[in-house]
């Protein structure tokens, strides 16, 4: 397996002003840059890096080289790659966010609303050209991306980029058109983990988005002109079956005590947070989970949704792995493989999780954009949870694999212009507040 840590730069003297950035190079880190530099090194110092990527600009590579002072071990040096510059907007680098939303009303809609069709028509000494700066962006993930597969495979490697090259970068590892290029937050100093099983076209897991937690920040702050709601995604607590990895499915296992604490813990974790409203799986396990996190939120009445349930495993629950291969052979290669088109004997597929998950999924947003609520808790299950992410970043099932799901872990999706906006994958798989650390050590499990 190949681990790829990717950081955004610190917070930077455009940032704070609010311009556009792109590749000018003008902007240096402010003093909480710097900081939050330092505290993200402080965070990944332990971890043994083969090599360390930086863009060439200053703000991001400052950000590298703070962290690497912190790094228990120094012996990567710091590469420098064009490879990382930030998506290039020639003609509205430097200035205000505002101006250039007022001044190029019909692109910056574009650029907002149809990414992968913003254009810029650029005039310089080559003479006139249409430049796409989305699509030239996801082109130089590419490229990055098979370059450094092929150079360093099975090894541990930190990149430090920018906003627009970083959600490029998961984007492209996880399939995630242009189109979908607003739909992934990248904080200053965010923390993503991608875990690759060899190259780009094999299987990529992406184990945690844009932690921000080593930074003090509970959760990922709401962006500017938020108008809309914020839903926590939590896979409930650990079970016996998770621990010894039997299948449960639909099997009504409870928590274990590892499991009550990891719901205890989450529940700590989240006690600052304004829950409006609480959704949850009929099940024992996320409802058990849900109610331990909603102690500290006393007010909350807990409603239950049949969709949220986990996947019918059918006769596979309640099975060892070793045990499912005897009985189906093959079909658990199948499952890891090319899950969308494997049915569960006499229990469901992923086209029917998806239908009445979703079908969940609308009813809340429903429920809080009719409401006016800001806020909500929603805890359901590890494949639930997958066919949501699937969803929510317009992928097919095929991509069930590419996110995980800890048991206790916390995914922050935001709606910012409401029920019928694009939603935003603001962080996901946050499990800090388990571990202390930026990776994910709670037990894989069966589902």
């Amino acid at each position: 397996m190949t681990r790829v840590i990717i950081v955004r730069h610190g917070q930077s003297t455009y940032n704070i002003e609010r311009r556009i950035q792109g590749r000018t190079d003008a902007s240096t880190l402010t003093d909480k840059g710097r900081s939050d530099a330092t505290k993200t090194g402080k965070a990944l110092s332990n971890i043994v890096f083969q090599a360390i990527y930086s863009s060439p600009l200053a703000r991001a590579q400052t950000t590298a080289e703070i962290i690497h002072g912190e790094l228990v071990d120094k012996s990567a040096v710091i590469q420098t790659t064009e490879q990382l510059l930030e998506v290039d907007l020639p003609l509205w680098a430097g200035m205000l966010s505002q101006d250039v939303k007022e001044q190029f009303p019909d692109d910056h809609k574009t650029w907002k609303k149809q990414p992968q069709e913003f254009k810029m028509v650029i005039n310089d000494a080559q003479g006139t050209r249409e430049h796409f700066p989305v699509l030239a962006l996801y082109t130089q993930a590419k490229q990055f991306w098979q370059e450094l597969l092929s150079r360093h495979q099975g090894e541990t490697i930190l990149i430090v980029g920018h906003n627009g090259i970083n959600r490029a970068l998961i984007s492209t590892a996880l399939g995630i058109p242009a189109s979908g290029y607003h739909g992934l937050q990248q904080s200053n100093c965010g923390i993503s983990v991608l875990n690759f099983s060899g190259g780009l076209d094999d299987t990529v897991q992406l184990e945690s988005m844009n932690q921000t937690q080593h930074l003090g920040d509970t959760l990922p702050s709401l962006r500017p002109n938020h108008q809309g709601f914020r839903l926590l995604l939590v896979r409930h607590g650990e079970t016996e079956w998770n621990r010894q990895g039997k299948f449960q499915g639909q099997i009504d296992v409870p928590l274990n005590d590892n499991g009550r604490v990891q719901a205890a813990k989450a529940g700590e974790f989240l006690q600052d947070v304004a829950f409006d409203f609480a959704f949850s799986s009929t099940m024992a396990r996320p409802k058990e989970t849900a109610e331990i996190i909603l102690k500290h939120h006393a007010d909350i009445n807990l409603q239950l949704l049949e969709g949220l349930r986990e996947i019918s495993h059918g006769t596979w629950e309640g099975k060892f792995e070793y045990e499912i291969e005897a009985g189906f052979p093959g079909d658990l290669e199948r499952w890891r493989t090319v899950p969308a088109q494997v049915q569960m004997p006499e229990g469901e597929n992923l086209q029917q999780v998806h239908k009445r998950a979703v079908a969940a999924w609308e009813t809340i947003l429903k429920f809080a954009q009719e409401n006016n609520l800001q806020t909500g808790l929603v805890v359901a299950h590890d494949a639930t949870n997958k066919t949501l992410l699937c969803h929510i970043l317009g992928l097919p099932l095929e991509n069930f694999w590419n996110f995980r799901q800890g048991n206790g872990a916390v995914t922050v999706i935001d709606y910012p212009n409401g029920a019928s906006g694009l939603p935003v994958l603001e962080a996901m798989n946050i499990t800090s507040h388990l571990n202390g650390g930026v990776l994910d050590k709670t037990a894989a499990g069966a589902l």
